[in-house]
Order: C-alpha cells, then sequence, then structure tokens
C-alpha cells in the first residue's frame, strides 16, 4: 500500500465563548466537528468552505450532549445554514431537558428532509453501532470510532464519541470529553491508534484527567495537540500541567485562544503538512509548524512487513 494524495484540511474555530468547533475537509468530504457557531467563528467557516470549493457540509459529528459541544440555537443554525446530509450524534441518552430538545431537532431535521425527498442519515453512536463496523485490523483509509463501546453510569463525559479520521494526507483524533482511566489505557492499547494520529484534539477542552497524562501522551506521541478553548475561560484550560507534559516530551500545541488553528496538506497532499496558529481575528500568522505525517512511515513498508506489524501479538515494532 501507497500514500495517496489527499488534498486534506482541518480548522479549530475561535468562538470567543466557552466551547470547541472544529472541521475537516478530506477527499470532497467536509466535516464539521461539534454543533457550535458563534458571530466569530461563522464568517471564518464560510470561507473555509469557500476555499474547499462547498456550499453545504456533508457531515455534522457531535461528540457530546453538552452546550459546549451541542448548542440548541447553534445546532438549529447549522442545519438550515449548512445542510449535512449526515449527523453523527451522542448514542447516550440526553442528559438535559437542552440535550433533549437537540435530539429531537436532528430526527426532525431528518422527517422534514425525508418528506422533501431528501436523505438525510443520522447515526446514533453508541456501543451496538460500534459493534456493527468493521475492525480496523490494518493500515489503511478508513475512519475508526473506539468509544463508546459500553455506556458508562454517572459522568456523561466518558461516554463522548472518540473516532479517528485517518482518511486524509494526515490523521486527526477527536476524543471529546473522555478522561476515564480505563479509556486512555485502552486507546494507548489500539494498535491503529497509537501509531498512526497526527493531529490530537485534547480530551476535555485541555482538562488534567488521564487522557491528557504524561502516559497517554508518551504512548500516542502525536506530531501536535491542538485545543479549542477560549482566552478567558473559566477553567484555565488548557490547564499549565498538560501544556507542561506536552512541552518536555517536544509536542507542540496550538489553541483558539487567539484565532484559528489551520492544518493543511502541503503538495503532493501525500506526506507533509503545515500547522498555522492565527491572531488579530485569524487574519495573520502568529506561528507556523511544518511536518510529516506518520502514515507516510508505515505505508512505505513492504506488504508482508505490514501484515506482521499489525498482526495480533507481533511486538517487533515499537
Amino acid at each position: 500500500m501507497t500514500a495517496r494524495s489527499i488534498i486534506t484540511r482541518f480548522r479549530a474555530y475561535q468562538l470567543g465563548t466557552a466551547g470547541a468547533s472544529f472541521s475537516l475537509f478530506v477527499d470532497g468530504t467536509f466535516t464539521v466537528l461539534e454543533a457550535r457557531l458563534t458571530d466569530l467563528s461563522r464568517p471564518n467557516l464560510d470561507r473555509e468552505l469557500a476555499e474547499c470549493g462547498k456550499s453545504a457540509v456533508d457531515v455534522l459529528h457531535i461528540t457530546g450532549w453538552d452546550q459546549d459541544h451541542c448548542a440548541l440555537a447553534d445546532l438549529e443554525e447549522i442545519l438550515s445554514r449548512y445542510k449535512p446530509t449526515t449527523i453523527e450524534y451522542p448514542g447516550y441518552p440526553p442528559h438535559s431537558d437542552t440535550a433533549n430538545d437537540c435530539l429531537t431537532v436532528i430526527q426532525n431535521y431528518r422527517t422534514t428532509n425525508a418528506r422533501k425527498g431528501r436523505t438525510v442519515k443520522c447515526i446514533a453512536v453508541n456501543p451496538e453501532y460500534i459493534k456493527g463496523l468493521k475492525s480496523a485490523e490494518d493500515l489503511a483509509y478508513r475512519d475508526v470510532v473506539y468509544h463508546p463501546r459500553v455506556l458508562l453510569d454517572g459522568d456523561s463525559n466518558n461516554n463522548s464519541t472518540v473516532k479517528l479520521f485517518r482518511q486524509g494526507c494526515f490523521n486527526v483524533a477527536s476524543l471529546g470529553d473522555v478522561e476515564d482511566t480505563n479509556i486512555g489505557a485502552y486507546l494507548r492499547r489500539c494498535k491503529v491508534f497509537k501509531r498512526e494520529v497526527d493531529v490530537l484534539l485534547l480530551a476535555h477542552h485541555g482538562a488534567d484527567c488521564p487522557t491528557n497524562s504524561k502516559t497517554f501522551f508518551e504512548s500516542v506521541q502525536p506530531k501536535i495537540a491542538v485545543c479549542g478553548s477560549q482566552f478567558d475561560n473559566q477553567f484555565e484550560h488548557p490547564k499549565p500541567e498538560v501544556c507542561q507534559r506536552l512541552f518536555d516530551l517536544g509536542i507542540p500545541i496550538m489553541t483558539t485562544k487567539t484565532g484559528d488553528v489551520l492544518i493543511r496538506s502541503l503538495p503532493p497532499h501525500s506526506q507533509k503538512f503545515r500547522a498555522t496558529n492565527l491572531i488579530a481575528n485569524s487574519t495573520k500568522v502568529s506561528r507556523e509548524l511544518d511536518f510529516v505525517t506518520r502514515k507516510s512511515h508505515w505505508l512505505s513498508m513492504n506488504g508482508d512487513t505490514l501484515r506482521n506489524l499489525y498482526r495480533p501479538g507481533f511486538k517487533g515494532f515499537r
């Protein structure tokens, strides 16, 4: 298997309020991560769509029902303005009246479109859905959904959707708000996850938790970490302890505190990508870094080596 040339763009949006919003453009498909939209982010999302030659969103991916991931008014505007044809929404039961309203809006959107002869796929990402997916046994251009394999009692954060987007030039890992030690340990054991993450979206906006621990970062070794966090957020996210761990390991971090974060593949769109942290209402460059995607290393191996690499119990590589 060889690396394919795939134009890939990722953007983390400055919202100006609590929450996170991202987009990912891969091979003609435009995905919005989280149902958040503000006066600050809307123009930049419109520009990003135009840059990708798109007039609408293909997929809306929501990791959790909390308002910093799915706000009712924002969800309604995204559906009416950008008209996604696929919605991946949290598979755990809504835990508030607002969350219930968001689920109702999604269901009504599907029904209304069906009456107009337009098919909208709505997917509850729950254990049953994950069990029905094919296993990611080898390195290929297929996304992987890791959690929720089971629904956990207590904190709904730990039922967030965890997904590795791996169809593009570089791979993006979305962790939602998961904090549980066991979830972090499970991800560290997953061969595909720990060998292929280029861009890591910090769990729970950069909170000090097991999925943002030194052990987790050492195992996953992302090229860069990205945090959707506002400048004056009440929790000091990303936490100084988390930033220090990344610094100690030589993993750069970019946040949306002063502007958007833009990551894009570089020609020929098969091996290298550039990350840019923007400032001044995302009109000026604060910092730029170039990377070689981890995928290019594994794909450069011959077929037998790749099969051995992902064979259960094989320990020839770290």
